[in-house]
């Protein structure tokens, strides 16, 4: 197994040429699906068996008509969990940090959802689309600039040929899009402020934080580089809704994050406080808590100059104005609906040879997410040319022992 300097330096020259070398950049033709009989399957391969991936793969199969074949994880023990639930067969099972290259060397597979740790997306989504998988990705969909720029950079260039396709559950819910429509037509005026935030409890860790590469592998989401922190991994969804109603992306951001109450694992903060700036100098308050009791709310709610949208992830969705009122309705079911919604769109998309692309945007999301990241980190007010021109790299330190793969996972430890 490579050592962690290796590592990083693997991943700095691959994401510098994914984002300056166009030419390097080779889309292998994938396999015709335009002749596909109705009742012919999809076949479906899984980076990443952690507790989304084998949940994706399922849905799947229960409702876009696909078969998940083959799975890569860096542990056997995930891999064998998934495959005992999505019946995957044992010489379709990959192991350790590079297994996935032997995934996408199978010609049979169509697809690929890449469920990994978002410090993997980067290079684990190109090499989708390079060897012409269509490709769905979690979000977000890197922890820093040069991995969302080498995301776009291949989906652009794949553009036309293969579906790539961020699973964003909002922009998937008839509520929210009704929202966004409205507010876009202008049925309660001109936005002027808004009130952003994602407040929930603290989450459990996988298993007990024993010191080892493993142990902080297996509970990546407390570890920044791993994550990109909370802003970028939860809070990415009210962010994202924040663009979405706006249709633009902040010009600047200031603000800061702490770490006082969620201390038990990892170096993640637990909450942030920010102000966005966007264009016509729209104002957005964002903050957020990942250690609350008795408070659980993920709101984006924007003002305008003759009403106000209220929306809530969860809950309910409505628009209230001067002369102009609609009830979107409840979002309850949003978290599985909405990853459903996204599942069948992406392969139809496929089935019908007519393929979709919403990376740009979902970038444009996580960037406003790593521009807070940075405001917090440097205590200064960061412009978002500011922080493409940094194009900071987050790096990894983390030496993962010979046996990883084979680390036998523990049962869930709740603080």
């Amino acid at each position: 197994m490579s050592s962690s300097k290796d590592e990083t330096m693997k991943r700095r020259t691959f994401l510098h040429a994914a984002a300056t070398t166009a030419a390097a950049f080779t889309v292998l033709p994938a396999k015709s699906v335009r002749g596909l009989e109705a009742n012919s399957k999809l076949q479906i391969g899984i980076i990443g068996c952690g507790m989304r991936g084998p949940w994706i793969g399922e849905f799947f199969e229960e409702h876009a008509n696909s078969k998940v074949v083959a799975l890569h994880d860096y542990f056997q023990d995930r891999v064998d969990e998934a495959a005992m639930r999505l019946r995957v067969s044992t010489q379709r099972r990959y192991m350790g940090l590079d297994g996935y290259k032997e995934l996408l060397s199978d010609t049979s597979i169509d697809a690929v959802a890449v469920q990994s740790p978002p410090y993997y997306h980067p290079e684990q989504a190109v090499a989708t689309l390079a060897a012409g998988k269509h490709l769905y990705l979690a979000k977000p969909i890197a922890v820093d600039v040069p991995g969302c720029l080498a995301i776009k950079d291949a989906a652009a260039r794949a553009g036309g040929k293969l579906s790539a396709w961020v699973d964003f559950q909002t922009r998937a819910n008839e509520a929210f899009q009704g929202a966004a429509w409205r507010v876009h037509e202008g049925n309660i005026g001109e936005p002027v402020c808004g009130q952003f935030h994602y407040y929930c409890m603290p989450m459990p860790m996988v298993c007990k934080d024993d010191g080892t590469a493993a142990g902080r592998l297996r509970n990546w989401v407390f570890d920044i580089a791993l994550s990109g922190d909370i802003i970028v991994e939860q809070n990415i969804h009210v962010l994202d809704v924040a663009n979405w109603y706006l249709q633009s992306h902040p010009l600047k951001a200031r603000g800061a994050g702490g770490r006082k109450a969620r201390t038990y694992s990892g170096d993640c903060r637990d909450h942030f406080l920010m102000t966005y700036t966007y264009p016509d100098d729209v104002l957005v308050e964002f903050s957020s808590g990942q250690f609350t009791y008795g408070f659980d709310d993920m709101c984006m709610r924007l003002f305008c100059t003759r009403g106000t949208v209220d929306s809530h992830y969860g809950g309910e969705v409505t628009l209230r104005g001067k002369s102009f009122s609609w009830d979107g309705g409840r979002t309850n079911t949003i978290y599985v609906d909405g990853a459903i919604n996204n599942v069948i769109k992406f392969a139809e998309s496929i089935r019908n040879n007519e393929p979709i692309n919403n990376v740009d945007e979902s970038a444009n999301s996580n960037l406003t997410s790593i521009l807070g990241r940075m405001a917090a980190d440097t205590g200064e007010e960061i412009t978002w040319d500011g922080m493409l021109a940094r194009n900071e790299r987050v790096e990894l330190d983390l030496d993962l022992p010979a046996d990883g793969p084979f680390h036998v996972r523990q049962r869930p430890v709740f603080p």
